[in-house]
């Protein structure tokens, strides 16, 4: 996709602080951290969110979760949090699917 940021981070025409990469996933820092360790991992593969997932292109996906166990293994971590939003109303702001890695401080959720 011409216009979309991950790919132009995929392609190089936009730098970024690489965590992993291989020949389907890429994973960087992100650069409005939400947490001390903030990592996205992303498909190389251009898929607009969760939703688009099917059995012909989900590798992407499965290869995305291995990843984050590497790197979280890599990087020390006992405990972290992969999320993945899709679409505008679940906070998706990037238009290609991607998990955060988050980790580093207290993610335990507070429910009402």
């Amino acid at each position: 996709m011409p216009d979309c940021i991950f790919c132009k981070i995929i392609a190089g025409e936009i730098p970024c602080k690489k965590v992993y990469e291989d020949e389907l996933v890429l994973a960087f820092h992100d650069i409005n951290p939400q947490a001390p360790v903030h990592i996205l991992i992303i498909p190389k593969r251009h898929l607009p969110g969760a939703a688009e997932l099917a059995p012909e292109n989900s590798a992407a996906a499965a290869r995305c979760l291995e990843a984050a166990a590497q790197i979280a293994k890599e990087q020390g971590l006992e405990s972290f949090r992969v999320v993945t939003n899709n679409g505008k109303g679940a906070g998706q702001t990037v238009f290609h699917l991607h998990f955060h890695l988050l980790a580093g401080r207290d993610l335990t959720l507070q429910l009402a």
